[in-house]
Order: C-alpha cells, then structure tokens, then sequence
C-alpha cells in the first residue's frame, strides 16, 4: 500500500517521528530554560536562541545551557 503515490506506511511514520521530534524538542527545551534560574542575561539570550533556531538551538541549550543553570 502507498500513500501519495511514493511514500510508503513505514516512510510515513518515519517522517512523522522526525516531525514530532523536530516539534517537541524546542517545546522541552523552552520549558526547561523558564523553570530554570541562571545568571544575568542568560535566561533570554538561551530564550531568544531557542525561538530563532528551534532545532539548532535546543540542541546548544542542551549541550552548552544547562550547566550554566544556578544549582540550589
């Protein structure tokens, strides 16, 4: 069975899981970045990365962000 004449059952689901990640990892990073306390500036300049940069930015608050996180 194909959909829309080229993709197939699997392609699709495959498509829409990269969909989904490509949605909810901005999502993850944006909630994580305001329940978070950091010092200075960094809280709207990782914001402001992330609402740019969806994807690319989420991926640096990951890597670079959350050890500039003020630990209680």
């Amino acid at each position: 069975m194909e959909i829309l004449g080229v993709i197939g059952p699997w392609q699709l689901v495959i498509i829409l899981a990269i969909g989904l990640l490509l949605f909810l990892l901005p999502v993850i990073a944006l909630v994580d970045i305001i329940r978070s306390d950091f010092n200075g500036n960094d809280k709207i300049i990782f914001t402001l990365i992330v609402l740019f940069l969806p994807f690319l930015g989420s991926i640096i608050y990951f890597l670079i962000g959350t050890n500039r996180k003020i630990r209680r």
